[in-house]
């Protein structure tokens, strides 16, 4: 495939779905990432998950501190597609009239619903059922473009963050290996959205990773899963931080204060809550 493809993106599945487009043969002629970030106590400046694979195969690497205003590197690469899948910057339509196709977007999603950043943690903050991929046009306004293809998967009850993105990251993969020759050949028909059916996902913020103890036991497991086992949903308990990874409605149960732990031995630690009691089955304690 000789299409020039300049593909942007960021976290560990979006770097899933670069190496594997390399290792099909797509033409990646350049890779464009946030930048280096500090990790760990000692701070160390670390590349993204895409960097790391654009420095193992030897693909050019862009890391702008604001693409908007560093984007000079793309007009001389003449990029026949900007393909971005989880970039983390909005892009302007001056960089992406750069695209002599029609930019496009992996959005993980089934779009119109949950257009904007944090689609997989509010899925399964909602209970969903099922989620997927679509295949958009990249335009101004967020996620709303036409969309070219979009299939969808099942979400399972045991499914969290983390587990959900691997069957994301593996159906965009097979959905950029499928739909990206029939779009260069011109075969797709892009689809407008129902914009009656809009829903909107913003990024999570730092204090909404605190456990509302006025959630239902059900909202409440829903909610653990969509932070887990990324940053971790939290509880405070006599004033101190803990981490729920994992938590079970066990019972419907109302015989306690809701917030209190009814039961702390052994694989059991309940908590009460307005309409029964979950089970919190991994749990970390700040700075264990």
């Amino acid at each position: 495939m000789n299409e020039r493809i300049v593909f942007l993106g960021t976290p560990s599945m979006s770097a899933y779905v670069l190496e594997g487009m390399i290792n099909a043969g797509f033409n990646i002629v350049a890779v464009i990432s946030q930048e280096d970030k500090e990790v760990g106590r000692k701070k160390v400046l670390t590349p993204s998950k895409v960097s790391e694979v654009a420095l193992k195969y030897g693909i050019p690497l862009y890391r702008p501190h604001k693409l908007n205003k560093e984007y000079d590197f793309l007009v001389d690469l003449k990029p026949d597609l900007l393909l971005t899948f989880a970039y983390g910057q909005i892009i302007s339509t001056k960089v992406l009239a750069l695209s002599r196709f029609k930019p496009l977007n992996l959005h993980a999603s089934l779009l119109p619903k949950y257009r904007g950043a944090a689609p997989i943690q509010y899925a399964l903050r909602n209970g969903e059922k099922k989620t997927g991929i679509s295949l958009m046009e990249m335009v101004k306004e967020m996620d709303a473009g036409d969309v070219y293809a979009k299939e969808e998967i099942a979400i399972d009850e045991e499914d969290n963050y983390s587990s959900l993105c691997e069957k994301i990251q593996i159906l965009a993969l097979d959905m950029a290996k499928k739909y990206l020759p029939l779009y260069f050949d011109n075969k797709l028909e892009p689809v407008k959205q129902d914009e009656s059916l809009v829903t909107f996902c913003p990024s999570i913020k730092r204090e909404e990773e605190k456990l509302d103890l006025n959630l239902c036991a059900e909202d409440f497991v829903n909610y653990v899963r969509s932070l887990a086992d990324n940053v971790g949903a939290y509880l405070m308990l006599d004033g101190e931080i803990f981490k729920i990874f994992k938590a079970k409605k066990v019972n419907s149960i109302l015989d306690h204060e809701v917030g209190v732990i009814v039961k702390a031995y052994k694989k059991e630690l309940l908590l009460q809550l307005k309409d029964g009691q979950v089970n919190l089955l991994k749990v970390q304690k700040q700075g264990k």
